[in-house]
């Protein structure tokens, strides 16, 4: 099986050479590294990554606008913006350009692997502060939009609310004083209420119905 190719981009050597040490394993290589968005479009001139891991940060143009160019010029490329930058704006504008996983750079190894996994196979994946923030925004504006025919009840939004800050099914039964499996049904209709099958969707619903501001 061929490893899944990556190509680094920070304009911090140091922290370029951290997320190597941490990714290089079996099933991954890092074919190459960008200090900027000039040097990484001509590293693709000589070859073509599974993944790009992106700051956004950067001297020349941000990750976010390399991540708009490469879903117009290298759509074959999948994205993992990985920042120290953790606010909706940020967040919603980089899966807007087509990021398919955001990650804090205090991430652990086994985040990183497994968002390269996941984002690999045209997964999606967020971790749990990223999730987080985009669903106490989702909380925040629905409360807001009382009279749409997609706004949730005040059960839904406790559930939302409770899962956002990264509860189990076992805990948000605990503290409501209602079984698992009620739990669980909630959370499918919820999901079932926005017509959605993820979180990317989700982001993309809060997106397109205003209901979170880029």
């Amino acid at each position: 099986m061929n490893p899944i190719k990556v190509l680094l981009v920070d304009d911090h050597a140091i922290v370029r050479d951290g997320i190597k040490a941490l990714i290089q394993t079996d099933g991954i290589e890092v074919i190459g590294e960008a200090s900027t968005a000039k040097e990484f479009f001509s590293l693709l001139k000589v070859q073509i990554p599974d993944i790009a891991i992106l700051d956004i940060s950067l001297p020349d143009i941000s990750g976010i606008e390399i991540t708009k160019k490469l879903a117009a010029e290298y759509p074959v490329i999948k994205v993992i913006i990985l920042s120290m930058h953790l606010n909706e704006d940020f967040i919603f504008n980089a899966v807007k350009a087509g990021a398919l996983a955001y990650l804090p750079k205090n991430s652990t190894r086994q985040e990183l692997i497994e968002a390269i996994r996941k984002v690999a196979i045209g997964e999606e994946y967020f971790s749990e502060p990223v999730s987080n923030i985009i669903l106490k925004s989702y909380i925040k504006k629905a409360k807001n939009e009382g009279n749409s025919e997609n706004s949730l009840s005040s059960r839904e939004l406790e559930i939302l609310k409770l899962f956002a800050e990264g509860k189990t099914n076992k805990e948000m039964a605990d503290l409501l004083f209602i079984s698992t499996r009620t739990v669980e049904s909630h959370k499918n209709h919820i999901m079932q209420k926005l017509g959605l099958k993820s979180t990317v969707e989700l982001i993309k619903f809060a997106i397109k119905n205003h209901i979170i501001e880029i």
